[in-house]
This record gives structure tokens, sequence and C-alpha cells, in this order.
């Protein structure tokens, strides 16, 4: 068993309060997401698992076994570190046997496990390499070579594809959900790159200056969100968040623009969030609608398979995303409206209502 459980953790550096009472449980087998602006915290909680730092309050467990006083190399978590950290003066062939030198397995199984991995991550014709002789790209690769060929506990990484393209990136994140599955390990993943968290994480944590603000599926999360913080983090374009007002039998927002029927709404909801996708857009025709008053458009950005339209509400700026490639121009009316269903309703404090 591989779970790994922070109860209560908080670690500060000077003034600086990096993970505030940390309270969560990584299952063994999972693939676990920590999502988060810089600074929120991400890395720090990956250097106390692995043991690098040590928690000023609170206990850290892995397999059930409490690790405070644990060194890092008896704690067998292996970790892929954003700066990558490999051996300039060895090869990348030797980069990726050294853990499995280091621990004297048998020869003919060091050359198999690096066989498999070699041909799982595509590196097979520049292991002869030295680091120094390959693209940031490929220096990722090895270095999570490194951490695949061992048999850990759990794997840890460090935001470790960020240095890739965009096409090799979507083709890596696959390559290693599918790696983890097979391997049946435990994968703590950081990253800042909201789609590369939610396509990959069986849950995520979703971080904001230490502190944890969600734990739950990436589907769960987005669809219902805890604050407007977290709102804000997962979707592109970002939830439309805006403050709203009673008025006779709607909740409206953006001076009237979007006038919502909903006698359920809560009443002491202040702010109302709207994702893109909800958001429907049709052309102004009447003086006077249901939906409120007209709204402008600020400008199309027509992305082939759907249609990002900006919109001019009041004093508000909304995102629209529509599919396909309306013919929608700015400067056109229009006016706006979303299903009451998917509304979400926010209070004084940004908590979800």
């Amino acid at each position: 068993m591989a779970d790994i459980v922070f109860r209560n953790v908080t670690k500060r550096y000077g003034n600086t309060l990096a993970v505030d009472d940390a309270s969560f449980t990584v299952n063994d087998n999972e693939f676990f997401c920590f999502f988060g602006p810089p600074l929120s915290g991400k890395s720090t909680i990956l250097r106390l698992v692995l043991g690098l730092e040590a928690p000023d309050q609170g206990e850290i467990l892995i397999g059930g076994k409490p690790v405070n006083s644990v060194s890092p190399a008896e704690r067998n978590v292996a970790m892929v570190f954003q700066n990558l950290a490999l051996f300039p003066h060895m090869s990348a062939r030797d980069n990726v046997r050294f853990p499995l030198v280091e621990r004297k397995v048998a020869e003919a199984e060091i050359e198999k496990r690096l066989a498999d991995v070699a041909t799982k991550l595509h590196i097979g014709h520049i292991l002869h390499k030295p680091p120094a002789q390959l693209s940031g790209g490929e220096r990722q690769r090895v270095a999570i070579a490194r951490a695949l060929v061992r048999d850990p506990a759990a794997y840890l990484m460090d935001d470790p594809i960020s240095a890739l393209d965009a096409r090799l990136r979507e083709e890596t994140r696959v390559e290693l959900k599918r790696i983890q599955r097979e391997l049946g390990k435990t994968l703590i993943y950081v990253t800042h790159d909201q789609e590369e968290a939610m396509s990959v994480a069986d849950r995520m944590a979703i971080l904001e200056n230490g502190c944890i603000r969600q734990i739950g599926a990436p589907a769960e999360i987005y669809d219902r969100p805890a604050s407007a913080y977290v709102a804000r983090m997962l979707g592109s374009p970002m939830m439309n968040i805006l403050p709203s007002v009673r008025g006779a039998g709607a909740i409206e927002a953006a001076e009237g623009t979007i006038r919502i029927a909903d006698d359920k709404a809560p009443a002491e909801a202040i702010e109302i969030g709207l994702r893109p996708e909800d958001i429907k857009v049709r052309p102004w025709t009447d003086n006077e609608t249901k939906d409120g008053r007209p709204a402008r458009v600020f400008g199309v950005e027509p992305l082939g398979g759907y249609t990002v339209v900006t919109i001019e509400a009041g004093q508000a700026r909304l995102r629209a995303l529509l599919r396909g490639q309306p013919d929608i121009r700015p400067g056109a009316m229009v006016a706006i409206s979303c299903e009451p269903g998917r509304v979400h309703y926010f209070g004084q404090d940004g908590g979800a209502l």
C-alpha cells in the first residue's frame, strides 16, 4: 500500500506560510494532481512528501507509517524535479540506470527495465548522448525515465513536461496516465496548467497561498466549485463572475443585460457565475425581451470547432463559447441568457451557495 496522508501539516519559511494546516489523503494507485498558481504551495507539498523539508506542525504518513523523522532515501518514493537534476557527466543511459546501479540491482534486470522505459518514452535513440546534447524535451523524458525505472512506493512529479512543445506535451501526459495505470502505482503530479491537471488526474486539489481550497474529481470541481476562486481556476475561457442584484422576479447582472428568472436563488447571493459554454447568444431583434437589455459584441475569436465571443454587457465584459463558426461580428447587438440550472451563486466571502 502506498497511500499518502497529511494530517494538519504546516510549513513556514520565515514569515511566509508555504503550507497552511493541510489535511488530505492520496489513495493507493491514484493519479493525484496539485493545481494552483505559482507560490501556492504545490512544490513545497512534494518536498514534504519526499523528505527534503520537515513540517513545522502535523504528521505525514506513507503506507500507513509516520515518516516525519524518516530520511528521503528510506521513504522509497521517486521524484522528477522541475529543473530535472540530471548528472551532466553521464550519458542519458547512465542517468536512467543510476538509481538501479546504486541499489545494486542485477545487470540483466537493469537492462530489461531500461529497455522497457526507453520504449515507453521514445528515448532509445538518444541514450548515448550526454544531457548537454539533448533538447529540453529530451531531457524531460530522460528525467521521467529515471524515476519510472525504479520500483518505488509512489512517484512524485513537479511540472515534469513544462519544457515540451504543445503537441508533445499532449502525447506525454497521455503516456504518463497509461504508464501509471499499467504500473498500478500512486502518482502525485504538480502543475500550473489546468488542462493538464484535468486531463490526467483521478482527483485533484486546488491550492491558494498554501491552503487547499477544494479536493475532488476534475469534473466534480468544474461543475460544483466550492468558491469563486476555484471557479476561476478551472475552465478556458474562465468562468464569468458578475455582481448580481435582485430585480422583479429575477436575478440581474451586468446592469440588467442578464436576467435570470430563478425564485430558488439563494437570498444571500451577491455574485453569479456563468460558464462561457452555458451562455446563449442570439441576435437582438426586439426593444425588450425577457432576457434583458441588449449587449454589444466586442470581439470574435474563431477557433475552428468553436468560437469565443467577447461581449460588452453594461460595464462588464463576458466571454461566451459557441459551437462552430456562427455569423456574429464585432459591433453587433445581441441578447444573452443562461439556463437557471447552470448558474453558480456566490456569497459575501466568495463561497459557493
